[in-house]
């Protein structure tokens, strides 16, 4: 999954989001409405809310491959990690797209 790192700081990514949608050209805008934005922003907050603060999955994924005398190709850290983006990533790239 996800981590909590400066990378997913709420104000930061909220403005980035705010900016990209003021520069959109008004057909879009319309398209979409401002409910559209303010969903999303809330939605974005309540997923940032699960993101996890123990890097150590990571940390451990990281030392290993520097360490490991046989390290692997790929390294998921997390079980949401290793039941469902590990096996799409072996999944041809039109298929894993359509899911």
């Amino acid at each position: 999954g996800y981590f909590k790192t400066a990378m997913v700081n709420v104000e930061n990514l909220q403005q980035n989001f705010l900016t990209i949608w003021q520069k959109l050209p008004e057909e879009i805008k319309a398209s979409y409405g401002e409910g559209y934005l303010r969903q999303f922003l809330a939605m974005f907050k309540v997923q940032l809310k699960s993101c996890s603060s123990d890097l150590s999955a990571v940390t451990n994924c990281m030392e290993h491959a520097l360490t490991s005398v046989h390290p692997r190709t790929r390294y998921s850290a997390g079980w949401d990690a290793k039941l469902l983006y590990l096996p799409l990533s072996y999944l041809p790239s039109a298929l894993s797209d359509a899911l």
